[in-house]
């Protein structure tokens, strides 16, 4: 459903989108918007299920849970059907990227919530130790807002969303317009786990219906999607007092050393940039390779790039889907565009798909870039392969960092020990060392951006944690005695303060309190 528009009509005070295949262009369907009283509704709906969830104990909502995994099993081909007929994307990226990356968020967070979420109980320091006793509880937040973008559809609404709930929390989840459907399985998957109904909700509609979510009393805000938005989302919470996080878009960059496997390299640069129809957060933006093997590397790169698979028959065959909307493909074709312009060279592909209808973009490959280009500076998020000539690996990481971006970014070599070193000389929130970006499938690393990439962490025990509040429970060990701190004062107990603190930090006994 990647391309729509607001029909003539409106259906009590809808609004109304119809829906278009990218890969005919003929309408499949339409939706109706919700509005702002919906989003009302949904929330007065959510919090008094929520009551009841938040007081169970995380091993029992757990035990809910995990009821979605042979769920999401038995439905996986339904989801993925769905998913496609939206999207237009590989069927086997829609397999991979959807079900078995959904499974994986289930079963991974099912297995370690009771541990991330469970109390501690630090040590209180210095003097404060000999009386005091702390517990850190991490209780629900209550209602969370979740708006996921189109390029991931399902699994970009799962992964949220089970950290939230498992948490405590109910969520209210705004799919995107161009792939209404996929988000809605999220609540019908839910539903026939056996989750309390309410507990999870899906309002469909574009971005008034965003935005009377982001308005709405819900506790928090967790966004996928673009920058513009990410900063209108931004600033309505910040005017609320509300907390968010915000996981924007990425012009990630790879750095080819002069001692990389050459031919592992070419085949992450291929699939990095051309996944999932290159509409990925973490895809391969730039590619910058070191002198002495650019050549022999765009070689092998054409070539590869060259044998792609493209189709319309939506089967495991093809490698290379549709793109998914029609805005995304004016974008990738104004940037290509004006990159030859300025003197670009495209090896293969640079325009649409002779041989089929719809929205077909043929993989690229392209060199002679610079950085005055948009395709070089802006999110391009299509199946572009940008290759740049470096002349060392000191110049790969000053053209890696010359971005308003960073959420994520690669090396190789074979060297390990020399691609971590580089790796944590880019600015960006994750790097992968010979590998393509994997940061958001491996969800024990806190996954988020630098610069215009975002704001906070998801995933793993600070993700999770993030749909808490932790709670510092202090309490006295003289159960309510009173205090030789107290009042009243005088100036004996004034001089018995500055012996202690005397005492504290300048006798070497006194930094055993430290």
């Amino acid at each position: 459903m990647a391309i729509y528009q607001t029909m003539d009509k409106i259906e009590q005070g809808r609004r109304v989108l119809e829906l278009r295949s990218p890969v005919t262009l003929e309408p499949i369907g339409e939706i109706v918007c919700a509005n702002k009283q919906d989003v009302a509704d949904a929330l007065a709906k959510a919090e008094k299920v929520q009551v009841a969830w938040g007081a169970k104990t995380v091993k029992q909502r757990v035990e809910a849970v995990k009821k979605l995994l042979p769920v999401l099993l038995d439905n996986a081909d339904a989801i993925v059907d769905t998913v496609v007929r939206e999207t237009g994307k590989a069927r086997t990226d829609a397999l991979l990227m959807e079900i078995y990356a959904s499974c994986d968020s289930v079963s991974y967070y099912c297995r370690r919530a009771d541990k991330f979420l469970r109390p501690e109980k630090p040590r209180a320091h210095g003097l404060m130790g000999l009386s005091k006793k702390i517990e850190l509880h991490f209780k629900p937040l209550g209602v969370v807002g979740i708006i996921t973008p189109w390029n991931g559809p399902f699994i970009l609404a799962l992964n949220p969303t089970i950290q939230a709930i498992l948490a405590g929390n109910a969520v209210l989840l705004k799919p995107s317009e161009v792939t209404p459907e996929s988000g809605r399985w999220l609540q019908t998957v839910c539903e026939k786990a056996g989750l309390p109904e309410g507990l999870v909700q899906v309002l469909v509609g574009d971005g008034e219906t965003g935005a009377a979510l982001v308005e709405s009393a819900v506790e928090k805000i967790a966004f996928t999607g673009s920058v513009a938005t990410g900063q209108r989302i931004a600033e309505s919470c910040g005017r609320q007092l509300k907390p968010c996080t915000l996981e924007l878009g990425g012009k990630d960059a790879m750095i080819v050393c002069s001692d990389a496997d050459i031919e592992g390299a070419v085949a992450g640069a291929i699939m990095g940039s051309c996944m999932n129809t290159g509409h990925y957060c973490c895809g391969t933006e730039r590619v910058y390779v070191v002198e002495d093997i650019y050549d022999t590397f765009l070689e092998q790169v054409i070539e590869g790039v060259r044998v792609l698979r493209q189709g319309s028959d939506l089967g495991y065959e093809e490698d290379v889907g549709a793109v998914f909307w029609d805005k995304q493909m004016t974008i990738i074709e104004t940037q290509v565009d004006d990159a030859v312009a300025q003197g670009a060279t495209v090896h293969v592909g640079g325009k649409r798909n002779p041989n089929l209808g719809g929205l077909y973009y043929e993989p690229t490959v392209m060199s002679n870039l610079d950085h005055e280009m948009a395709i070089m500076r802006d999110e391009n998020f299509g199946p572009i392969v940008c290759v740049i000539k470096v002349k060392d690996e000191e110049e790969a990481i000053a053209l890696a960092n010359d971005s308003q971006f960073g959420l994520h970014g690669n090396v190789w070599t074979k060297d390990t020990e020399k691609g971590i070193n580089i790796a944590k000389r880019i600015d960006t929130g994750g790097v992968s060392v010979n590998d393509m970006a994997v940061g958001y499938g491996v969800h024990s690393a806190p996954f988020g951006g630098r610069k215009a990439s975002g704001v906070g962490q998801v995933n793993g025990k600070v993700g999770i944690r993030g749909y808490t509040y932790c709670q510092p429970v202090i309490s006295d060990k003289g159960a309510g005695k009173k205090s030789p701190t107290g009042f009243p004062r005088d100036l004996k107990q004034v001089e018995t303060y500055k012996k202690v603190m005397k005492f504290l930090w300048t006798n070497p006994l006194g930094k055993l309190f430290w």
